[in-house]
C-alpha cells in the first residue's frame, strides 16, 4: 500500500484520484515530483496496473532518471519498470519499431546540431551560396522553424517570393531534406514530426501504441509545444488515462514553441477532466511567496492560485537600487560576503539575470571580492569538440555515416584535402552509396593517397568487426580507437590536457553504460548519447552560481539575487514591444526567478545610462508590483542632482543609516590628484581625480580603479594613517 500519510490533502487527492483525465496545477515548490512519482507507485502497488502499461513523459534525461529511481524505490515488486522517458526517447523507441512503413531502416542515423550544420555547409557549397561565418546556425534555425510549422521546402520556396535571401534559404532547406533522405537520417525535430506523421497516416501503428499504454502521465506540461501535444493526443485513445502536471505561471519557453494555452485549455480538449491545484509551497518563506504572488496576479491569462507555506519569517524581500551596474555588482558581492560570513555556503547562493551579457560586471565584482563562482550552464560535456570527434569515431565503427566520416577523416590530419573529399562526395552521389563505401571501393585513388585511404579503411573495418562482436567491451574498443586513429597522440602532442581528461571521462561513461546495460550494444549507446547531451555540471565545490533565469528553472537556493531589474532589461525590450502577451511571459519569468529562493531574496536594479537600451535605466515594473508590506527598499533614490552622492552607498551599503541623512551631517572632503590614500580593504592607492566628493583611486592588482566617497570611514590619507 502506497504511504500517503505525509502528503497534504490536495496532494493525496492528486495521487489517489481515479478520474480518467486529470490536470494537476502544481505551484512552485509544491512537491509535484513527489506527487507524480507516488501516483505511478500507487497505480502499480494499489491498482495492480502492470508497470509496462504506464508511460511517463518528462523533458530532460535528468528528470527521467530521477523519477525512475524514485519510483523503483517506492514499489515493492522487483523486475519490470514503467516507461519513463523524454519525449524524444519515446519517439526513437516508436520509430525503431515502425519507421519501416516509410522505407527507413531501424538503425537510422540521428543527427545532432553539428551534423545539421555540416549538411548546411555542404548545401551552400553545392549551391554556390555565399555563407557568412557562423551563419550555419541561422540556416539550421530556419529549417527547424519550417519543419515544426509543417512547411515543406516547396512551400518555403513559394513563400520566399522574389526575395533572394529567402530563396537561398529555401534552396538550402530543400537540399538538406533531400540529403537526409539519402542518408536515412533524422534530426531532433524529425523524431517527433515523423512519429506524428506515421500516426496520422497509419491507423494500425497509432492504435498499436495506444493499446500498449493504459496510463499516460506528462510532467512539465506547461512547456510542451503544439507538435508534442499532437503526439500526446494521438497516444491517448478513448480508453487511456491522461494525467498532466504543470504550472501555467511557469510557462517561460514560448520562444522555443511552448504554448500556455495548451495547459489552460486541457479541460476543453479532454471533456470531464478534473483539475487539482497544489498551492502549498515547501520551499520558500511566506514573505518571498507573498512577493511572487503579488507580481504574478497582474497576469490576466492564468489559473488563479496563491502559494502559501508554513515556513514563517519576519525577513522581507530586500530591494536594492544602485547608481550603476558596477555598483550594483559590487553591492551584490558585498552582500554575498556577508551571507557567507554568517554561515551560508557559496553553493547555496545564486545570482540570476535575464540575459547572458549581464554577467560581465558581476564576474568582475566576484573576482575583485575574491568570491569563487561558476557560470552555470557553460559548454556541455557532449557538445565539446573532442567529445564530438570521439563519438563520430564510434559512429564509424557502427554506421560509418557520411557526417561522421566528414568530421573525423582529417582529425588528425591524414593529407586528405578538400578536392579529394569533393571527389569522394561526387562519386557517392552518382552511385547512390555512402562516402565510406566509395573509400572502400579503392577505385578513385593511386599512389600515396591510395595507401593512406586503404590504411584508413582497414582500420575502420577492424573496429566494425569488433563492434559487431557481442563479447567486445565497448570502453576498451573506444580506447583502442583513440590510440589507433592517432587522435589521442594528436592531443598529447598539443598538450591538450583538459581535452584528454574529457576523453577519459567519456571512457568512464562507456564503461558505466556497459555495467548498467550489459546486453546493450555500441549502437544503443550512441542512440542514447544523441538524445541527452546535457550531462550535469558538477557543483560539488563551494561556488556561487551565476546563471540566467531560464537556466535556474527547476533549481532552488537558500539565497537568491535577481539583478538588473530594469524595464527594457527585465522585462526585456522585445517582450515589451510584443504588448500584453510578451510582458506576461516576462512576468512569469520573474515569478520563476523569485520562487527559486528558500530563505532570502534580493532584488537589484541599476541606474545610469544603458548602451544596450540607448537610454537611462528605469526601475522594473516587477519591483513596483510587489506589495509594500513584503519588501524593504534600500540604496540610491536617483533623484536629479543626487546621483554622484549615492555612489558610495552602492559600494559599501552601510546598513541602517540612509545615505542622504549621513551626508547631510557630514562635510565632504575634497581629495587632490596624486594624494596617497589607504583603504581598509584595497590597501594603498593613488587619487586620480575627485569630483563632488567622489574620488577615483587607483589601487594595485587585482582591485584596479575604484570610485569611493572621499569621506568614507574605510578611507584615510596616508599621512593620517
Amino acid at each position: 500500500m502506497t504511504d500517503v500519510s505525509l502528503l497534504n490533502e490536495r496532494q493525496k487527492e492528486a495521487v489517489l484520484s481515479d478520474d480518467q483525465y486529470l490536470r494537476i496545477i502544481a505551484g512552485a515548490g509544491s512537491g509535484k515530483t513527489r506527487v507524480l512519482t507516488m501516483r505511478i507507485a500507487h497505480l502499480i502497488e494499489d491498482e495492480d496496473v502492470r508497470p509496462w502499461r504506464i508511460l511517463a513523459i518528462t523533458f530532460t534525461n535528468k528528470a527521467a532518471n530521477e523519477m525512475k529511481e524514485r519510483v523503483m524505490n517506492m514499489i515493492e515488486s522487483a523486475g519490470a519498470s514503467p516507461m519513463i522517458s523524454t519525449i524524444h526517447s519515446l519517439c526513437v523507441r516508436i520509430l525503431r519499431e515502425d519507421i519501416g512503413v516509410l522505407g527507413y531502416p531501424r538503425n537510422f542515423t540521428i543527427m545532432d546540431e553539428d551534423d545539421q550544420k555540416s549538411v548546411v555547409k555542404e548545401a551552400c557549397k553545392a549551391l554556390d551560396i555565399e555563407m557568412q561565418k557562423n551563419a550555419a546556425g541561422a540556416f539550421v534555425n530556419y529549417i527547424s522553424n519550417n519543419k515544426t510549422a509543417e512547411i515543406t521546402p516547396e512551400e518555403a520556396m513559394t513563400m520566399a517570393g522574389s526575395y533572394k535571401a529567402d530563396i537561398a534559404k529555401a534552396k538550402v532547406y530543400e537540399y538538406y531534406v533531400r540529403r537526409q533522405k539519402e542518408m536515412k537520417a533524422l534530426d531532433f525535430d524529425d523524431l517527433i514530426l515523423t512519429t506524428v506523421q506515421i500516426f496520422r497516416k497509419y491507423d494500425e501503428v497509432r492504435e498499436k501504441w495506444q493499446r500498449r499504454y493504459d496510463y499516460i502521465l506528462v510532467d512539465e506540461f506547461q512547456d510542451i509545444d503544439n507538435i508534442q501535444y499532437t503526439l500526446i493526443r494521438q497516444l491517448a485513445g478513448e480508453e487511456n488515462s491522461v494525467y498532466v502536471v504543470g504550472d501555467p505561471d511557469q510557462t517561460i519557453y514560448t520562444w522555443r514553441g511552448a504554448d500556455v494555452d495548451i495547459i489552460m485549455n486541457f479541460t476543453k480538449d479532454f471533456p470531464g477532466a478534473k483539475s487539482i491545484v497544489l498551492n502549498e509551497n515547501y520551499r520558500s518563506t511566506q514573505a518571498i511567496l507573498d512577493g511572487a504572488n503579488s507580481v504574478i496576479k497582474n497576469n490576466r491569462h492564468r489559473i488563479e492560485k496563491d502559494l502559501f507555506t508554513n515556513r514563517k519569517s519576519d525577513e522581507k524581500i530586500t530591494h536594492y537600487a544602485a547608481a550603476g551596474d558596477e555598483y550594483e555588482a559590487a553591492w551584490v558581492a558585498g552582500k554575498i560576503q556577508e551571507e557567507h560570513a554568517k554561515g551560508t555556503k557559496y553553493r547555496d547562493i545564486a545570482v540570476l539575470y535575464r540575459s547572458n551579457y549581464l554577467s560581465r560586471s558581476l564576474e568582475k565584482a566576484m573576482i575583485d571580492a575574491r568570491i569563487p563562482y561558476i557560470i552555470y550552464g557553460g559548454i556541455r560535456f557532449y557538445e565539446r569538440q573532442e567529445i564530438k570527434d570521439a563519438l563520430c569515431y564510434l559512429r564509424m565503427a557502427v554506421t560509418s555515416d557520411d557526417l561522421a566520416l566528414q568530421r573525423i577523416i582529417n582529425r588528425p590530419r591524414r593529407g586528405i584535402g578538400n578536392k579529394t573529399i569533393d571527389m569522394i562526395t561526387a562519386s557517392a552521389r552518382e552511385q547512390g552509396i555512402s562516402m565510406y563505401e566509395v573509400l572502400c571501393q579503392d577505385r578513385l585513388f593511386s599512389g600515396k593517397m591510395k595507401k593512406t585511404i586503404g590504411n584508413f579503411c582497414t582500420m575502420v573495418e577492424s573496429w566494425r568487426r569488433r563492434a559487431a562482436d557481442s563479447t567486445t567491451e565497448i570502453h576498451l574498443l573506444f580506447e583502442d580507437i583513440l590510440e589507433e586513429s592517432g587522435y589521442k597522440a594528436m592531443l598529447e602532442e598539443s598538450k591538450e590536457t583538459e581535452r584528454i581528461e574529457n576523453l577519459k571521462e567519456l571512457t568512464d561513461d562507456l564503461k558505466e553504460f556497459s555495467e548498467n546495460y550489459p546486453d546493450s550494444t555500441l549502437d544503443e549507446y550512441l542512440q542514447l548519447v544523441s538524445l541527452y547531451g546535457d550531462r550535469d555540471q558538477t557543483t560539488e565545490n563551494d561556488y556561487v552560481q551565476l546563471m540566467t533565469v531560464h537556466a535556474a528553472k527547476g533549481l532552488e537556493f537558500d539565497t537568491v539575487f535577481v539583478t538588473d531589474l530594469n524595464d527594457g532589461i527585465f522585462p526585456n525590450e522585445r517582450a515589451m514591444a510584443d504588448g500584453t502577451r510578451g510582458v506576461e511571459e516576462e512576468r512569469r519569468l520573474a515569478y520563476v526567478a523569485f520562487t527559486r529562493a528558500k530563505r532570502k531574496l534580493y532584488l537589484c536594479e541599476a541606474g545610469g545610462y544603458s548602451f544596450i537600451l540607448q537610454k537611462s535605466r528605469t526601475r522594473s515594473r516587477f519591483i513596483s508590483e510587489i506589495d509594500d508590506e513584503h519588501i524593504e527598499h534600500k540604496g540610491a533614490s536617483f533623484e536629479p542632482g543626487r546621483k554622484e552622492r549615492m555612489l558610495s552607498e552602492a559600494l559599501f551599503h552601510d546598513k541602517d543609516i540612509p545615505m542622504a541623512e549621513r551626508l547631510s551631517k557630514t562635510k565632504i572632503p575634497q581629495l587632490k590628484k596624486g594624494e596617497i590614500m589607504i583603504h581598509s580593504k584595497f590597501g594603498e592607492g593613488v587619487v586620480i581625480k575627485c569630483v563632488n566628493g567622489i574620488a577615483e583611486i587607483a589601487f594595485p592588482y587585482p582591485f584596479g580603479i575604484k570610485k569611493i566617497a572621499a569621506g568614507h570611514p574605510t578611507l584615510k590619507k596616508k599621512s593620517e594613517a
